[in-house]
């Protein structure tokens, strides 16, 4: 308020002996009256309309963590996928699958692959690998122990035989027919000379997965393109719809068996009109009472017809958010409507007494701290809350990227430790005829300076020459094949592990041809290869006397052979059968994948890898590739 020049507010005139004032008493009660009118609705304006913008504020934060909690899903579920897509292909390339499709009656020869599917289905975590003829008839399965064996079961009518008949490979999501639990069939189909011998199917079950989203704080379900809930961490919600389904649909549905005997009825999920976002719905869980506010966000998932969605939950976040930010808002129009009451009580202050002055004053003063206390507490609270979210984010990007930078440097960390006394002893000269120098240099002895420094410069090639390969090796491959020389890939994969060849004390015999060889393929996966196989005859001859390695290159006619053997004990019929098995090892620390890894490459040069026992004793694996013109 602006102040006037009234005689009975500014400047009150005495009332009578015996009479107090009256006007400027009635006038203060007045002001008072139309400041508490004002601050009240000024405070109730301020408080409401504050709720709103801290609820948005809220479910912006909500939306931003159910988008990063989105893609995380979604990397888990494509990851899950993509490590069992290889399986199929893999086992349909198997020579004793393709064995076993062409012998049907052998009893012996269908126990062994029923044997290695039960291994490769818990070593991989699939729910079970079966074989169809090429009737759809189940002849191997990896559960042919249980109650409910595939063996023997008829699945031409499945879709996902069908598809990889017509296709050559399927993926299909189905409810099993006789373990009636719902998962991913892969299927690939296995040709012979003369035309189609049978499939091979995987089941891959997301049982685990499901387990994990159930830890978040989101609600997680997968939909086909009919929009069928496949995977969920809510189970009373699979194979329910997002929408009724025409009844085309769910006639070809039932008529396929997909699903079984599913309800397809729609989920309990409706937009939420009251939100006023588009991403706003309404749920009700089955361990909830009734309907509750989520915000949903969806993605597609890559190499599938899948979407994935999310249910971020958005209560109490979002009410405790309005909460918060109607109680700052109050807080702080209390702290304004207090100056402004400060001023007007200022204003009428000369019309009290000096005592009721300062009471006055106190008290104003009482109510500003308490204010004021309030309102740094609670920007306290919430600027804790945010550090504490900066740090959970800060830490969740750090492990991401140590995750990444682990995995960068596993290949580089085996080799770089062999090659750390290789540099040594040239570090140590350096010294040494550094020393040396300084030595000559006192004595003005130039010419014994400079052979020194010359010593020096060769070493520090030596070293470069090392460390450089490390750098080249450790490089991403350009994947451009083209023709190289044999022989210098073979030189470039011992400068890696000749450091381990002598701290080992093993003996290396090398046949080469007079003129250098060139082959198809690419240098650093071709050094891979060698160093791979290199590695595996060091560890077959460790610890033995008088050990050998022998690497032999030899021309016959548009091919070329590299053969690395060794003077150790050979291969035994178990482990020269499963050399090619994904995740199959006769090493304690091994994962299985070294020679199938090879071998994968050197195909993709137009080559292969081939093992055997030398006569004399010991291991020999052949690496066969094209010659280059």
């Amino acid at each position: 308020m602006t102040t006037t020049a009234n005689p009975d507010i500014a400047t009150p005139r005495p009332a009578p002996a015996g009479r107090p004032g009256i006007a400027a008493p009635v006038r203060v009660r007045r002001d008072w009256a139309v400041f508490a009118l004002i601050g009240l609705a000024l405070f109730t304006a301020v408080t409401w309309l504050a709720g709103p913008v801290g609820r948005d504020r809220a479910l912006g934060d909500i939306a931003r963590s159910a988008e990063a909690a989105l893609g995380l899903h979604v990397a888990m579920l494509r990851s899950e996928l993509e490590k069992q897509r290889s399986l199929p292909f893999v086992l349909a390339q198997d020579p004793d699958v393709r064995a076993a499709l062409g012998a049907a009656n052998d009893r012996q020869r269908l126990d062994g692959i029923n044997a290695k599917f039960e291994a490769l289905s818990q070593g991989t975590r699939t729910a079970v690998i079966y074989l169809l003829d090429r009737s759809g008839t189940a002849i191997a399965a990896s559960n042919w122990r249980e109650p409910i064996s595939f063996v023997g079961q008829h699945y031409a009518f499945r879709a996902y035989y069908l598809q990889a008949v017509d296709a050559g490979a399927a993926e299909f999501f189905a409810m099993g027919t006789m373990s009636r639990r719902p998962g991913v069939y892969l299927s690939r189909r296995i040709d012979g000379p003369n035309g189609l011998l049978g499939v091979i199917v995987v089941k891959v079950e997301f049982d685990a997965m499901e387990e994990a989203w159930g830890r978040f704080a989101e609600t997680a379900f997968v939909t086909d393109e009919r929009g069928v809930v496949l995977l969920t961490d809510v189970p009373e919600w699979r194979f329910r719809s997002l929408g009724p389904l025409p009844e085309s649909d769910r006639a070809a549905v039932r008529e396929s068996l997909q699903y079984g005997a599913a309800p397809l009825e729609p989920l309990p999920i409706a937009p939420d009109a009251d939100a006023g976002r588009p991403d706003a719905v309404v749920a009700t869980l089955p361990d909830t009472r009734g309907p509750a506010p989520f915000l949903a966000v969806a993605a597609a998932v890559p190499s599938t017809g899948w979407t994935l969605h999310l249910l971020a939950p958005t209560m109490p976040a979002a009410g405790r958010a309005a909460f918060d930010t109607r109680l700052i808002a109050g807080l702080v129009t209390l702290l304004a409507l207090a100056g402004v009451a400060a001023l007007l009580y200022r204003r009428h202050r000369a019309l009290g007494h000096a005592a009721r002055q300062a009471a006055a004053q106190a008290e104003l003063e009482r109510r500003v701290a308490e204010r004021t206390h309030a309102l740094n507490d609670a920007n306290q609270r919430l600027t804790g809350e945010i550090d504490e979210r900066r740090r959970v984010e800060l830490v969740r990007q750090q492990l991401q990227e140590e995750l990444a930078q682990a995995n960068r440097l596993a290949i580089l960390g085996q080799v770089a430790a062999s090659v750390a006394h290789e540099i040594n002893q040239p570090v140590a000269a350096i010294r040494s005829y550094a020393d040396n120098a300084a030595v000559f240099l006192d004595r003005e002895k130039p010419a014994a300076v400079r052979d020194n420094l010359a010593i020096i410069a060769g070493l520090t090639d030596r070293v470069g020459a090392i460390t450089q390969h490390l750098r080249a090796f450790s490089r991403k491959a350009a994947n451009r094949i083209e023709a190289i020389s044999c022989a210098a890939a073979i030189e470039g994969a011992l400068i890696l592990t000749r450091p381990r060849l002598r701290r080992q004390s093993v003996r290396l015999a090398q046949d080469l041809p007079p003129a250098d060889v060139r082959v198809v393929a690419e240098r650093v996966r071709l050094e891979q290869i060698l160093v791979n196989l290199l590695q595996n005859a060091l560890d077959a001859v460790d610890g033995l006397p008088e050990a050998e390695i022998r690497i032999a290159v030899n021309v016959e006619g548009d091919r070329v052979r590299i053969a690395v053997s060794d003077t150790g004990k050979g291969l035994d019929p178990a482990t020269m059968k499963a050399l090619f098995i994904p995740f199959a090892t006769s090493k304690p620390a091994g994962l299985g994948l070294g020679l199938v890894i090879c071998q994968d490459i050197a195909r993709e040069f137009g080559g292969a890898i081939a093992a055997d026992n030398r006569a004399e004793g010991g291991a020999v694996f052949t690496v066969t590739l094209k010659r280059a013109p």
